[in-house]
């Protein structure tokens, strides 16, 4: 097999729900499923041609050459960790980029990990790092970054960022001080956008929390993490070929 060599669906089950998502899902991994009694021909000038009911089109071959750089949203339980990896499925060398802390003293977050960890292939490579801006500008095969809201958690404690739950709650820094812990969060956020720009990947796929869709958060520290992820958000979508939002696994492409 080459670059140039066609793949065709056959066997098929109905799992999928509709001939509209086969067709969708299966364009990611370069092929294509055809109508009973098409009739394909192999090798020679005619090659790449398809036959059915004295119908024939020389252009049907997908040549898959996936986005660049995509961005794909959602809330909670979304489907949209599942959609990243189905977009990727079918690449030879893939990088998972997990930015979240094993946590083992926390069993459900543990549970959580290890569901994600269960549901990739074997061959992937999974990297743990809150360094995003360097995996992106040094890395070349294919990424899947899961995902950018722990990754802002993360550089969020860092920076110590975070403001009191209460406006008289004791925070142990002055305003200034943590008005400086915003701005260091903010370059963080800057720099992540430049290398998201730059990026030296083959292609990568981000999956990150849509926010503000519900009611405004209760604490200080809900309405920070709300505003600096959704400026974030705005600006990766604003750098990135291809961008989706995930509900209830179904897949509402956003376009520029």
């Amino acid at each position: 097999m080459g670059e140039g060599t066609q793949v065709v669906a056959v066997g098929l089950d109905h799992r999928v729900a509709s001939e509209r998502e086969l067709e969708r899902r299966l364009a990611f991994w370069g092929a294509v499923a055809v109508p009973d009694g098409t009739v394909l021909r192999t090798g020679g000038e005619h090659s790449g041609d398809r036959h059915s009911d004295d119908r024939h089109s020389d252009d049907w071959a997908i040549r898959r050459v996936p986005p660049r750089r995509t961005l794909l949203l959602g809330g909670s339980r979304s489907g949209k960790s599942a959609e990243a990896e189905l977009r990727v499925a079918a690449e030879p060398d893939v990088t998972y980029v997990a930015t979240g802390p094993s946590r083992d003293d926390d069993p459900d977050w543990a549970a959580r990990v290890k569901a994600h960890q269960t549901r990739r292939p074997a061959h992937w490579r999974t990297l743990e790092t809150t360094d995003l801006a360097t995996v992106l500008t040094t890395e070349t095969g294919v990424l899947l970054i899961d995902a950018i809201g722990t990754w802002l958690t993360a550089v969020i404690d860092a920076a110590n960022a975070w403001p009191p739950s209460t406006p008289d709650s004791p925070s142990g820094s002055s305003v200034e001080d943590h008005e400086a812990a915003i701005q260091a969060v903010r370059r963080e956020c800057d720099a992540l956008i430049d290398a998201w720009r730059q990026t030296t990947a083959r292609a990568v796929v981000a999956v990150s929390d849509e926010v503000g869709l519900g009611l405004i958060p209760p604490t200080p520290g809900g309405r920070l993490f709300r505003d600096l992820l959704g400026d974030l958000n705005q600006s990766l979508a604003t750098q990135s070929e291809d961008a989706a939002l995930v509900v209830t696994s179904r897949v509402i492409p956003l376009p520029a």
